[in-house]
């Protein structure tokens, strides 16, 4: 009778074990990917405002660059939390808002590592987001930097945009870039 108490509990232990193995153990489990919907090519066109001056600048240094590369601005880190417009002028509908960083990342061009994702506030994108990381050498023509990820509609996002400026300020540092992105989602 002893064996017996003894060999069931152990029974219930393998059994335990064996189920719990076949779902991916306690935490993970596989999944089929049928689920998803079929992907889709997304194209968007978007209007970023950098404005580092007035009362309520949307871009603020957090972080001076290094001195001896304060021409490439080396070592700075600057937050932002930018307008993303539907067309050029700053007063055009707001799609949504640009936040993030960008860093001088370069010590003999001006290049930034930029950091930031996209959240957009209306229409059929509204909630969802992309997030873009990459260099950005800023006195090119065309910039390119990978979209790594998103949320919303664009969970699973993968792409790129292309940035080009459409207007810089030097005195104040306000610039306006167009940021056309290509966003492959499900």
């Amino acid at each position: 009778m002893s064996k017996l108490i003894l060999i069931l509990p152990a029974q219930i232990l393998l059994l335990a074990i064996f189920a719990s193995a076949e779902d991916g153990g306690y935490f993970a489990s596989t999944m089929n990917p049928k689920r998803l919907q079929k992907e889709k090519l997304t194209h968007l066109r978007v209007y970023w405002h950098d404005i580092r001056s007035g009362q309520n600048p949307s871009s603020i240094m957090i972080q001076p660059p290094v001195k001896k590369y304060s021409s490439t601005y080396f070592g700075s880190i600057t937050m932002i939390d930018n307008a993303l417009t539907s067309d050029v002028p700053i007063n055009s509908t707001v799609v949504g808002r640009a936040q993030g960083f960008y860093a001088g990342a370069a010590q003999r061009q001006l290049g930034f590592l930029m950091a930031m994702t996209f959240a957009f506030k209306t229409g059929e994108y509204k909630g969802s987001t992309i997030t873009i990381l990459g260099r950005n050498t800023v006195l090119s023509e065309v910039r390119e930097m990978p979209v790594v990820g998103g949320s919303g509609i664009f969970r699973f996002a993968r792409g790129y945009v292309e940035a080009r400026t459409k207007s810089f300020d030097l005195k104040l540092g306000d610039a306006n870039v167009e940021y056309n992105c290509f966003v492959l989602h499900y």
